[in-house]
C-alpha cells in the first residue's frame, strides 16, 4: 500500500527541508526508497511556484507533470543551442517560477539540461545559471539510462559531451548541487535480498552472490492455480505473445472496454489500450492509485467478474483474498499556466485533454520497462538472451518484495549485470 506521508522517516524530514532551502539538489535512492511519494509530499506541503516535469509523456503522467519538451518548446530531435527559442506563453509563468522539478533524471540527456538551462536564462532574462530557478532532479541513475538512438547523436555525444546523461552537460559545473540518497527501503526488508540488489545496482556482484540469486532459477517452473506471478521480460514481442497466448486460452466470452477521449490526448500516451479486451479469468494489473486506496499502482489479481462498466478482480493480501470492483478512471494530459494578478502570480494547471478508460492492463506479462515505480509479490524474469541495457536486471529484481518470490525463467550470467561506469564515477564523485 502506499506510504503513509504523516510516519516521515529523518530521510524525508531532511530532503523536505533542504527542498525548502532553495538549494540545487538531487534526490536519489535505491529501488523502493520514496522518491515518488516524497515529490508528491513537497509539492502538495511548499508555497513556492513549483513545476513538475518528465522526459516522457508517460513519466510526465505518472508523476502529474508535463513534459520537458512540452513546457519549453524544444524540438524532438537532438537540441543545439540556436534550437532554443523564447516562449511567450509562458513568459509569465518562468518569470514567477520558483522550482523546477525534474522527475525521472536519469533518462534526461546532456543536450536537454544543457537546453533547460539556455532557456531559463533567456525567458527570465538573467545571466545566473538556469536564470535563478532552484533545480531539484529525482532518480536512480543506476536505473534505465538515456536514449541515444540514431548514429549522428552517438557521434555527437562522444565528441561533444563525456556521456549522454544529464551530468555530463557544462551548465552544472556553474551550480552547487547537493546529493540527497534516501536510504529507508519501504519495498524490502530482508537484509540478504537487499545486499543482494546493492551488488547487482553497483555491479559488485561476486560469484557466491550470483550462486545466491540463481538458487531462484527454476526450470520449467509453472505456476499452480491463482497464483498469480507476472513475467516481467525484456522484450515487448515477449510480453505481447505471452499475453495474447493466456487470453486465447481462456473459454470465457471475452468483454470489449473502449476508452474515450475528450481534448487533446495522445494515443502514444494511453496508459491502456482504448480497445480493451478481457475475460473472466484473465490475469490483470490495475495501473493507478485508487483515491479509495481499494488498489494501487501495480496491484495484480484475477477478473471473477465482467461488469458493463467494470470488472471484479480477486486479489490476495498477506495471503488473504480480497474482492475489488474497478470501474472507469480519468487521466490528464495537463499545461501549467500562470494566474493570479501581476503582484501575486501563482502556477497553476489546466487540463489539455482527458483519457477515459478501466484502469488495468492484462498481467500475465509486463515489459521491464513498464515495471519501473511498481512493486509485485510474484514475478518471473525472463530476461531472452540477456540483458542488453544498463541497469535492467537491477529494475526487474528490485521489483519484487521477497528474494523468494522471484522466479528465473534463465540463470543470470555476469554480463547480465550491466552498469556504466560514468554512473559509478559521477556517484563517487557526489559522495
Amino acid at each position: 500500500m502506499p506510504l503513509e506521508p504523516l510516519q516521515l522517516s529523518d530521510d524525508f524530514n531532511y530532503a523536505l527541508k533542504r527542498m525548502e532551502s532553495g538549494d540545487h539538489l538531487f534526490i536519489t535512492g535505491r529501488a523502493g526508497t520514496g522518491k515518488s511519494t516524497l515529490l508528491q509530499i513537497f509539492r502538495k506541503s511548499t508555497t513556492k511556484n513549483v513545476v513538475v516535469l518528465a522526459p516522457t509523456g508517460v513519466a510526465a503522467l505518472n508523476v502529474q507533470g508535463q513534459t520537458i519538451h512540452s513546457l519549453f518548446g524544444f524540438p524532438p530531435r537532438l537540441i543545439m543551442p540556436e534550437n532554443v527559442k523564447p516562449n511567450r506563453r509562458y513568459r509569465r509563468l518562468f518569470e514567477n517560477l520558483d522550482t523546477l522539478i525534474i522527475d525521472e533524471i536519469s533518462m534526461v540527456r546532456a543536450d536537454v539540461m544543457e537546453a533547460i538551462d539556455i532557456a531559463l536564462r533567456m525567458n527570465r532574462s538573467s545571466s545566473r545559471p538556469f536564470g535563478g530557478v532552484q533545480i531539484i532532479l529525482f532518480g536512480d541513475l543506476y536505473q534505465l539510462p538515456p536514449i541515444v538512438s540514431s548514429q549522428e547523436e552517438k557521434f555527437y555525444f562522444r565528441q561533444r559531451y563525456t556521456s549522454a546523461y544529464f551530468f555530463a552537460a557544462d551548465c552544472l559545473d556553474m551550480i552547487d548541487m547537493e546529493m540527497i540518497e534516501l536510504r529507508q527501503v519501504y519495498r524490502q526488508d530482508s537484509r540478504h535480498f537487499l545486499r543482494l540488489l546493492e551488488a547487482i545496482r553497483n555491479a559488485t556482484v561476486d560469484y557466491d552472490e550470483l550462486e545466491s540469486l540463481n538458487e531462484r532459477h527454476i526450470p520449467d517452473f509453472q505456476p499452480e492455480e491463482g497464483e498469480n506471478y507476472l513475467t516481467l521480460a525484456a522484450r515487448n514481442a515477449t510480453v505481447n505473445g505471452i499475453n495474447a497466448t493466456k487470453l486465447a486460452q481462456l473459454d470465457t466470452p471475452e468483454m470489449l472496454y473502449l476508452g474515450k477521449v475528450k481534448g487533446g490526448f495522445s494515443e502514444k500516451l494511453f496508459p491502456v489500450p482504448a480497445a480493451l479486451k478481457l475475460k473472466v479469468g484473465a490475469q490483470v494489473m490495475t495501473v493507478r492509485n485508487d483515491n479509495d486506496k481499494k488498489y494501487v499502482n501495480g496491484t495484480i489479481g484475477t477478473i471473477i467478474e465482467c461488469k458493463p462498466e467494470s470488472v471484479v478482480i480477486l486479489v490476495s493480501e498477506d495471503g488473504k483474498p480480497r474482492e475489488i470492483e474497478v470501474g472507469y478512471e480519468e487521466w490528464d494530459v495537463i499545461r501549467y499556466t500562470a494566474t493570479g494578478t501581476e503582484e501575486e502570480t501563482k502556477i497553476g494547471t489546466e487540463t489539455l485533454g482527458t483519457y477515459k478508460q478501466i484502469p488495468v492492463r492484462l498481467a500475465w506479462a509486463v515489459t521491464i520497462h513498464k515495471s519501473q515505480g511498481k512493486t509485485f509479490d510474484k514475478i518471473i524474469i525472463d530476461l531472452g538472451r540477456g540483458a542488453f541495457e544498463h541497469g535492467q536486471t537491477y529494475v526487474a529484481l528490485s521489483r519484487c518484495r521477497t528474494l523468494q518470490g522471484i522466479v528465473l525463467r534463465n540463470p543470470l550470467t555476469p554480463r547480465d549485470v550491466m552498469v556504466d561506469p560514468a554512473v559509478v564515477e559521477y556517484y563517487e564523485g557526489m559522495r
